[in-house]
């Protein structure tokens, strides 16, 4: 079980690389221009993901210092397709603010919060730090669960264009993300509802709970 899923995350390592790869040609083909996110982000992003992407309330995740790819893509999945396909990552919130952005405006967003300072968060359950400590540092045996640091880092800081940046992110947010996954709620990242499928509601809260505080 291990070794199928590693097998998983690699191919789906390969996969993102090309994409991205053909994707960062057109990004440069198009240079982006944060002062123009910026402005964006002033009239449509600030109520939710504040100023800076620093984000005050749990819901909304901090997007300040997350890597532009990553943004990119997640703008592009939440945005329908022509001929009235269904989006990849569902939240109709979210769906019509990014609907509403051009193709170059989604990358000049996600430049600008991506140049922005993360602050960070804190652990508050000490209860739960050393459970979610060895989920993120060592993985579960024998559920065939990988360690997270493997593909986020030892810090959460993430590898561009393939994985997020999750160090500081809110506590509640990451929780609600990996039921989402583990559930079915979340289909935009098979490796993802993977793992995520394999914890239980106890290992969400202590390991969403731990990353907060890494930095």
């Amino acid at each position: 079980m291990v070794s199928s899923l590693g097998r998983l995350l690699a191919m789906a390592g390969l996969c993102s690389l090309v994409a991205f790869s053909a994707q960062g040609q057109e990004k440069n083909a198009t240079k982006v221009d944060p002062a123009k996110g910026q402005q964006i982000v002033s009239q449509v992003c600030v109520a939710c993901h504040a100023a800076d992407g620093n984000s005050t309330l749990s819901a909304n995740p901090k997007l300040a210092g997350q890597h532009a790819d990553y943004l990119y893509k997640q703008l592009v999945e939440y945005s329908a397709k022509p001929g009235g396909k269904a989006v990849v990552r569902e939240n109709p919130v979210m769906s019509g603010f990014a609907g509403a952005l051009s193709d170059e405006d989604k990358r000049n967003v996600a430049a600008y919060f991506s140049m922005q300072k993360p602050k960070p968060g804190a652990a508050r359950i000490k209860e739960i730090l050393d459970l979610g400590q060895r989920i993120y540092r060592v993985g579960v045996a024998e559920k065939g669960l990988p360690a997270c640091a493997g593909c986020h880092g030892p810090a959460g800081s993430g590898i561009p264009s393939q994985y997020p940046r999750l160090s500081g992110q809110h506590a509640e947010y990451t929780e609600v993300q990996l039921k989402a996954f583990r559930d079915g709620g979340r289909r935009n990242n098979e490796p993802m509802q993977q793992i995520a499928g394999r914890l239980s509601d106890a290992e969400i809260k202590a390991l969403a709970d731990y990353v907060a505080g890494l930095h």
